[in-house]
C-alpha cells in the first residue's frame, strides 16, 4: 500500500478544517514556523515523517489515517510479512515501510527504512530536523553518518543508536551502498 504527498497534504487540511484548528494552531503544535506549516500543507514541500507524526498527534488521530485516510483496526497483534509494510515515499528518496500500520493505539512508530548512498550528499552539509519524542536506528546493512547537536557518529550492521529527537540530527548513507535500518518513533 502506498500513499500520495498530495493526498496527505489535502487530508491534513481537511482534518484540520473539520476540527476547526486554523493553520497558527498546526504550526505551532507542529513546532514550524507559520509560512513553512502552510507550504506543507500546501503539498509544496517534503513532509518529514516526524513532522507528519507531529500532526497526527496534534489532530488526535493515528499516523495511518492521515498517511492513508483508514484507520487501523487490529488491537491484540499485527504481522506484517516481509515486502507487505505500508509504502511511504518521500522526496528526499529515503525509502519508509511501516511495519505496524494496521495495529490501532500504537505507542510506537516501526519503520523499515533504506537511506540511498548518494555521492552529492558525502561533502554537503546534512540536513538536519528536531522534533518531539525519542527515536531508535538500528542497522541492518550499509553504513549511515548520524549528525546529533553537532556530534558526529558513524553506525554499521549491528550498531544502534537512541535519541532525544528535540536535538537536531540528520543522517546520510556513506560508504558507498545504500544503507538499510529499523527506525522506531515514540512520541
Amino acid at each position: 500500500m502506498d500513499y500520495n504527498i498530495k493526498e496527505v497534504s489535502d487530508r491534513l487540511r481537511a482534518t484540520r478544517e473539520a476540527l476547526d484548528f486554523t493553520p497558527e494552531y498546526m504550526a505551532q503544535r507542529t513546532q514550524v514556523s507559520l509560512e513553512d506549516y502552510i507550504a506543507l500543507e500546501n503539498g509544496e514541500r517534503d513532509l518529514s515523517l516526524s513532522f507528519m507524526n507531529n500532526c497526527a498527534e496534534a489532530l488526535g488521530i493515528e499516523l495511518i489515517a492521515l498517511l492513508t485516510g483508514q484507520s487501523p483496526k487490529l488491537s491484540t497483534y499485527s504481522v506484517i510479512r516481509k515486502g507487505e509494510g505500508l509504502r511511504i515515499e518521500r522526496r528526499e528518496r529515503f525509502e519508509y515501510y511501516h511495519l505496524a500500520y494496521t495495529f490501532k493505539n500504537k505507542c510506537l512508530e516501526p519503520m523499515l527504512v533504506t537511506a540511498p548512498y548518494l555521492e552529492e550528499q558525502q561533502n554537503a552539509p546534512i540536513k538536519m530536523s528536531s522534533h518531539e519524542g525519542q527515536e531508535f536506528d538500528y542497522i541492518i546493512s550499509g553504513k549511515m553518518k548520524f549528525i546529533i547537536n553537532g556530534r558526529e557518529e558513524i553506525l554499521g550492521p549491528g550498531d544502534a543508536l537512541y535519541l532525544d529527537s528535540k536535538n537536531p540530527h540528520g543522517m546520510i548513507a556513506v560508504g558507498g551502498e545504500d544503507c538499510t535500518f529499523i527506525a522506531i518513533l515514540v512520541s
